[in-house]
């Protein structure tokens, strides 16, 4: 097994980890701070550039808690320093994206625009240029809240498998299926 649990959290200077006696653990770096609830049973420790995850027995339960939160720390130590982005592409004719205000406004094939409030601690913009896709870009500290705002951008327009329409990850490949003349 990879026994991801066991390996040291390293952060740098910059970053200051506290844990209090809930096992609520906050990190806070240069781009913010971010709060996360470890489970109780997980045992954290922290030297003077690294936390160490550590786990009461060896059941099966408490293997996967220790790796799952070892990922959530890195995740935030990752987050805190360097951000997370995703970027999604709007592909079809008609279609596109700008900003308005704070809203983030989509036309994709609807009889009606569709109007996206990103959360606060989420920004989200908009880069078109003349004669290619929109780029829809959406970035933040939390890995888990940045995933989850441009999938449910994505969940809008799935991208359709004949022509590939709607939106998409700029890295993802959509493979095309063939059309019905292609069985003559």
């Amino acid at each position: 097994m990879a026994r991801i649990g066991d390996n040291p959290i390293p952060f740098g200077d910059e970053v200051t980890v506290s844990v209090d006696d809930q096992n609520v653990v906050t990190i806070e770096g240069p781009k913010g701070t971010l709060t996360e609830q470890i489970d109780p049973e997980m045992t954290l420790e922290i030297a003077d550039d690294h936390v160490v995850v550590q786990r009461p027995t060896n059941q099966k339960r408490h293997r996967s808690l220790h790796g799952l939160s070892r990922s959530l720390i890195v995740n935030m130590v990752e987050g805190v320093t360097e951000g997370y982005k995703k970027e999604l592409k709007i592909i079809g004719v008609g279609y596109r994206a700008q900003m308005s205000d704070e809203t983030l406004e989509i036309a994709l094939g609807y009889s009606h625009p569709i109007y996206f409030l990103p959360p606060s601690n989420v920004t989200v913009s908009v880069d078109s240029d003349r004669g290619q896709d929109d780029i829809i870009i959406v970035e933040g500290i939390d890995k888990e809240l940045v995933g989850q705002v441009a999938a449910k951008i994505r969940s809008l327009r799935p991208p359709e498998p004949y022509k590939g329409k709607g939106v998409r990850y700029v890295d993802e490949h959509v493979p095309l299926k063939a059309g019905k003349t292609a069985a003559r």
